[in-house]
């Protein structure tokens, strides 16, 4: 509401300028005629001072109208860079969650391997453990080093075989679905589309209880935006603000939903 009161005050203001900018019309005392001792205009002069008159207000008008066209393009401008500002801000918080996620459970497993058998063994009885983390540390340090290879190093064409490889070894990690992620990331920035799709695809109908899903969903649609499937693009937007209606991601698939109607 703050920004249309701004906004409505700047072409508020721009309208009276660009008015009060044009110059008023000048009449020529020395074409009026005498008629029955009052001065008065012919019906031509009156005519060219109206004809005046009109081009001087479209001329005003014209003004204001590319002044607001310049305003709109700003606004534009600006609401594109909060979006993808929002975005990277949601993209780092989200992987803070996933390493304080990361380190709770190795250290959950460290108490595990150093607590005494009996203890164990008495925790486990009558139980079957749910475990949706490796247990196997050679896994976790591959998963540590392909996503170091983004996020530290930068190294992102070394990132991609990185979480192929991972993948490949690893298809029914618990990270998989932020490795699918990752890699459907990479291969976008590249402009490898359709593979990037298949990436997002595949977070999306196997993992559906990932908190990457809403993301690869939105990725799946401006995919089909690149790829000028218009209509699938429409589709997964309204998907996502449908089933994650609070999420980042419904944010920004709003504005790109409206671009599209």
């Amino acid at each position: 509401m703050k920004l249309n009161k701004v906004l409505l005050s700047m072409l508020a203001a721009v309208a009276v300028q660009a008015i009060a900018a044009e110059p008023a019309p000048v009449v020529d005392i020395s074409t009026q005629k005498s008629y029955s001792g009052s001065s008065v205009l012919s019906a031509s002069e009156q005519l060219e001072q109206t004809k005046r008159q009109l081009e001087a207000q479209k001329r005003a008008q014209l003004n204001l109208q590319n002044q607001l066209t310049e305003l709109q393009d700003e606004v534009n401008e600006l609401r594109g860079v909060t979006e993808l500002h929002t975005h990277q801000l949601t993209q780092i918080l989200d992987r803070q969650r996933e390493l304080y996620q990361e380190i709770e459970r190795r250290v959950s497993q460290a108490t595990q391997q150093t607590a005494p058998p009996s203890t164990i063994a008495a925790n486990t009885v009558g139980q079957t453990p749910s475990v949706n983390y490796s247990s196997d540390l050679t896994e976790n340090e591959a998963y540590d080093r392909a996503v170091n290879m983004v996020l530290k190093d930068k190294q992102y064409d070394l990132a991609i075989p990185a979480f192929k490889e991972f993948l490949s070894k690893y298809p029914n990690s618990g990270y998989a679905a932020n490795a699918h992620y990752w890699l459907g990331q990479l291969l976008f920035n590249k402009g490898e589309n359709a593979q990037a799709a298949k990436e997002f695809e595949m977070v999306v109908t196997r993992f559906k209880e990932s908190t990457k899903r809403s993301d690869a969903m939105l990725k799946l649609g401006m995919v089909a935006q690149k790829q000028n499937n218009l209509a699938k693009a429409k589709q997964l937007y309204q998907q996502v603000m449908s089933e994650y209606p609070d999420s980042s991601a419904a944010k920004l698939a709003g504005p790109r939903l409206s671009s599209l109607n």
